[in-house]
C-alpha cells in the first residue's frame, strides 16, 4: 500500500494548499507537524536535506519540498495505480 506523508508546520500556506489538493484529489495522506515532532524535523532536514515546508514523502525515491502541483498530480496518479493494483489483487 502506498503511504504518503506530509510534513507540515502550522500557518504554512504551502502546507495547507498541499493538504487541500491531496484531499480534493481523494488521495489519503498522513500529516506530521514538524514543530511538534522533533524526530520528524531531524528526518526532513538531516536525512532528506530539506529546509522548507511542506515536505512530502511518497517513497524512498520520490519526495519533495514546497508546493509542487506537478508532483502532487504525479503522487495522485501513483496512488490511483496502486489502488487499482490492490483492487485487482496485484499488490
Amino acid at each position: 500500500m502506498l503511504t504518503i506523508t506530509l510534513y507540515s508546520k502550522p500557518g504554512c500556506f504551502g502546507c495547507r494548499k498541499t493538504a487541500e489538493k491531496f484531499t480534493a484529489l481523494g488521495v489519503p495522506f498522513h500529516e506530521v507537524d514538524l514543530t511538534a515532532t522533533p524526530n520528524a524535523m531531524e528526518y526532513v532536514t538531516e536525512d532528506l536535506g530539506y529546509s522548507q515546508a511542506p515536505v512530502v514523502v511518497v517513497d524512498d525515491h520520490f519526495h519533495w519540498s514546497g508546493l509542487r502541483l506537478d508532483y502532487i498530480a504525479e503522487a495522485a496518479a501513483m496512488h490511483a495505480a496502486n489502488t487499482a493494483g490492490i483492487a485487482s489483487g496485484e499488490e
